[in-house]
């Protein structure tokens, strides 16, 4: 069984920056495409991030056009874990943001909240 557990989440003032993580357990993030996703206030889930499966730099990611440029997504194949960099943060980035499968997604864990105040 799949299980995602996000963190890294804080208040944070616009322009700054934060590093979320999700550890994963029971597959291996190389084995299939991720993706970090959001769900601001009142509205619903987003597509934030994904990264390819692969070895080595042989994946592709890719953003939403609200985030390309400041977000960069990347794993870590020895800890199982996936990452989201997150920079020059605005307001509207505020959200609880979660990690999944990039396709076909798999139960969400308790994400993580962000804050980004003006």
């Amino acid at each position: 069984q799949v299980q995602l557990v996000e963190s890294g989440g804080n208040l944070v003032q616009a322009g700054g920056s934060l590093r979320l993580s999700c550890v994963v357990s029971g597959m291996l993030v190389r084995t299939k495409a991720m993706a970090w996703y959001r769900q601001p206030p009142g509205k619903q889930r987003e597509l934030v991030a994904t990264i390819g499966s692969g070895y080595g730099t042989l994946y592709s990611t890719s953003y939403a056009d609200s985030v390309k440029g400041r977000f960069t997504i990347s794993r870590d194949v020895a800890k199982n874990t996936v990452y989201l960099q997150m920079d020059s943060l605005k307001p509207e980035d505020t959200a609880v943001y979660y990690c999944n499968l990039a396709r076909s997604t798999v139960a969400w864990g308790q994400g993580t909240q962000v804050t980004v105040s003006s």
